[in-house]
């Protein structure tokens, strides 16, 4: 299944059905007077979360969403039927915006919540709406309004609480799969994971946590370099951030800086989120640089840092034990 993230759709609510001129005939009823009933509303157009999809795919194959319009008016002053709003369904998680005044129109992020993004056209009037003392016999009526009509960018910010960011071949992928059921791609060159990937961690209490494996993020990443960039938007919704370093890489201390600053140039209130530190590959490296790197990095980012091998299991625990102890004191 592809991963579709970000699409453009345009939605067009449905038009107003028009009023009609009509008079009452009927036998032994004399000047029975205007009886033109007014149009149908026209169909809405509502976004709706659900938990059935995973991804925006179904709209890179269908861009226009339009809603039935209104039926017109009938004689005996009966009013056109209005026509139903149309459902359209989006993944929880999705943001809407108005590409035409670029604003942001909502955020639907638990099943079942709706959205109304284009409002149908009121119904036209009837000749029995200008039946008056100085006209007794209207023959006028009104045609129905249009819809809204709107071009809308959505935009799916996955939920998860933890996200798990780092370099590419940092061991994310791995690490997910240690912790969770998830079975993303593992292989040992750089940008192996082109999509995000979720996984459920089971606490103590038997409860789920949703992981987040983020692709690798390289310096420039903010501004379009590697894969990475087209997936940060999903780490803004998380409560904790895991940076992964990878304990074999030239140079450690310098990844982990520049992760850092991709964030902060990307969105910078994501340096004020909760995030932990783990050294990943322990088991790689001789037991002097091992601590040699933990205290450079324990020292520079004023954090501790958890030494950890995502392959052998080796420090998981202490790992996860942090995470759920920080995720019960951040909001």
């Amino acid at each position: 299944m592809q991963f579709i993230d970000l699409v453009q759709i345009e939605v067009q609510a449905g038009r107003g059905g028009d009023g009609i001129v009509a008079f009452r005939r009927e036998k032994f009823v004399p000047a029975g007077g205007p009886a033109g009933g007014d149009g149908g509303r026209g169909g809405d157009v509502i976004l709706e979360a659900t938990t059935n999809l995973q991804t925006l795919l179904d709209f890179k194959y269908k861009l226009c969403f339009k809603a039935g319009d209104g039926r017109r008016g009938g004689p005996k002053n009966r009013t056109g039927a209005s026509a139903s709003p149309l459902l359209v369904k989006v993944p929880c998680g999705t943001e809407v915006h108005d590409l035409g005044s670029n604003t942001w129109l909502g955020d639907l992020t638990t099943a079942g919540q709706q959205l109304c993004v284009a409002t149908g056209g009121q119904g036209g009037f009837g000749n029995t709406r200008y039946l008056s003392n100085r006209n007794r016999a209207p023959e006028q009526c009104t045609n129905g309004h249009p819809g809204q009509q709107r071009q809308l960018r959505l935009e799916l910010k996955l939920l998860a609480e933890v996200g798990l960011v780092g370099c590419p071949n940092a061991g994310k992928s791995t690490l997910i799969r240690a912790l969770s059921a998830a079975r993303p791609k593992v292989a040992d060159y750089p940008f192996t994971t082109l999509i995000p990937n979720l996984g459920v961690v089971r606490r103590p209490t038997g409860d789920g946590t949703v992981f987040a494996d983020i692709p690798g993020l390289i310096q420039g990443a903010a501004m379009g370099a590697g894969l990475g960039h087209d997936f940060l938007r999903h780490i803004q919704r998380t409560r904790l951030l895991v940076h992964l370093v990878d304990a074999t890489a030239a140079d450690p201390h310098r990844d982990a800086t520049v992760l850092l600053g991709e964030l902060a140039a990307y969105d910078p209130t994501l340096l004020d989120r909760p995030r932990l530190l783990a050294l990943n590959k322990s088991d790689a490296v001789d037991a002097g640089r091992l601590e040699h790197l933990t205290t450079l990095l324990t020292q520079h980012f004023q954090q501790p840092c958890h030494q950890i091998s995502a392959i052998t299991g080796q420090g998981l625990e202490p790992l996860k034990q942090h995470v759920w102890d920080r995720l019960a004191t951040c909001t």
